[in-house]
C-alpha cells in the first residue's frame, strides 16, 4: 500500500515540475562554504522530486548565509536550516514525497536530504554523510532517509568540517548538543549545469 501510495504521489507531482523545470540525468551544484567549496553531483534519475525541490531552492539563493548547525565525527555534516544566530529559515515550499527506496544508499560521500521523524518532511535541509550509513537506508518495516547526490569535489571539505570542535547551542533550544562552536556560513550555491525549458 505504502509503494503504491508513492507512485501515486510521484505521477502526479513529476508532471508539474516538469512543466517549470527539465534536469540533466547528473545536474552538479556547487556549494561555497567558509571553509571551502564542494561540488555535489545529483542524482535527477533516481531522485527526480528531492533533485528538483534542492535545485529550486539553490536558484532561490535560499541557502546564502545558513550554516552547518549539526556536525558529528563519523556520522553526518547537516545544514541548510538555520542562520549564523540559530534561527531557523523557514522553507518556502510544500515538504518533498520521500524518496528512499530510489537504491542509493547512505555511504560516506554520498548527499541525503534531512527530515522529522515524519517520512515525508523534507525541505531545505540536507546532510553529508561522512561514514558508510546504512542504518539511514529504508527497510521493508520502515522508511529511511532519501539520497540524492554524490560528492564529486571537495570531499577534504567536508573532512575538514566533520573534525571541527562542536557543542551545544547557547542560543536555540531546537539544535542538537553537536553544533560546530565556530559557524561555518554557506556564502552560496550555485547550479552548474542548468538547462533551458524544453531542452531534451
Amino acid at each position: 500500500m505504502r509503494g503504491l501510495l508513492l507512485t501515486i504521489c510521484l505521477s502526479l507531482a513529476l508532471p508539474a515540475m516538469a512543466q517549470e523545470m527539465i534536469l540533466p540525468d547528473r545536474p552538479r551544484v556547487r556549494i561555497d562554504t567558509s571553509e571551502g567549496s564542494i561540488v555535489i553531483e545529483l542524482d535527477a534519475q533516481r531522485a527526480p522530486l528531492t533533485s528538483a525541490n534542492f535545485i529550486r531552492y539553490v536558484q532561490d539563493g535560499f541557502y546564502e548565509g545558513l550554516i552547518f548547525h549539526r556536525v558529528i565525527n563519523n556520522f553526518v555534516a547537516q545544514g541548510g536550516g538555520y542562520t549564523p544566530d540559530h534561527v531557523l529559515r523557514e522553507p518556502t515550499r510544500d515538504p518533498v514525497p520521500n524518496e528512499a527506496g530510489n537504491g542509493l544508499s547512505n555511504l560516506r560521500g554520498t548527499v541525503g536530504m534531512a527530515r522529522t521523524s515524519k517520512p515525508h518532511s523534507a525541505t531545505t535541509q540536507f546532510y553529508f554523510n561522512l561514514a558508510d550509513n546504512e542504518d539511514l537506508d529504508p527497510l521493508p518495516t520502515r522508511w529511511g532517509y532519501t539520497v540524492f547526490g554524490t560528492i564529486v569535489e571537495g570531499i577534504d571539505v567536508v573532512d575538514r568540517i566533520a573534525h571541527v570542535p562542536t557543542g551545544p547551542s547557547m542560543t536555540s533550544d531546537d539544535l542538537s548538543e553537536n553544533v560546530p562552536e565556530k559557524n561555518i556560513v554557506i556564502q552560496g550555491a550555485t547550479f552548474l549545469n542548468p538547462l533551458r525549458v524544453g531542452q531534451p
